[in-house]
């Protein structure tokens, strides 16, 4: 779009108008119930083993895989290699640092000289990795953080994350094919 002076908008030739209010409405009522179900349904399985499975990277990974299930194939690649880079990154990085047993961030109340560096270099090296294989995946990142600042350092920690990811990986894409499928269904019977 481009603007004219009077300040009205003028749509550039090609450019993809916005969905109508009813079907972003519908979209998000549709996102909505399948994140919360998602999401309950992780968080329950985390207590029920004792770990806690929702993390700050589960959320995100679950908005992308939900939110357009034509995309879920090309998405589901990059999450799976973006979670998977990062973890084995963030775990070097930990070892590389000397940080394996160190205390975490939320227990220290600060972050040390170590944890920064592991931290930057970690995420740093997630993002090149997941360029270099066309595999973008923002939440990855989190990933890294997550493991070189100790929040989900090595046990119960970061298996509870590993779960939380597992399977969002697993039913979130058997979520958005399931339920566009109905909406599918119910556009063609309407």
């Amino acid at each position: 779009m481009t603007a004219r002076s009077e300040g009205t908008a003028v749509r550039e030739p090609g450019a993809e108008r916005p969905a109508p209010l009813r079907s972003r409405f519908l979209s998000g009522a549709r996102l909505l119930l399948l994140s919360a179900v998602l999401l309950a349904g992780i968080g329950a399985c985390g207590r029920l083993i004792g770990w806690v499975a929702l993390t700050t990277t589960v959320g995100p990974t679950a908005y992308l895989l939900l939110d357009h299930p034509g995309t879920v194939g090309r998405r589901l690649r990059a999450a799976v290699l973006g979670h998977g880079a990062a973890v084995g990154i963030g775990l070097g990085c930990l070892a590389a640092f000397g940080l394996w047993n160190h205390p975490s961030i939320v227990t220290r109340q600060y972050e040390t000289t170590e944890q920064i560096g592991a931290q930057a270099l970690a995420v740093g090296l997630t993002l090149f990795v997941l360029h270099v294989l066309d595999a973008p995946h923002p939440p990855a990142a989190a990933t890294a953080l997550l493991i070189t600042s100790g929040i989900s350092r090595p046990g119960p920690p970061l298996y509870g994350m590993l779960t939380g990811l597992a399977l969002v990986l697993v039913i979130a894409p058997l979520l958005a094919v399931a339920a566009s499928g109905r909406v599918r269904k119910r556009a063609e019977d309407g």
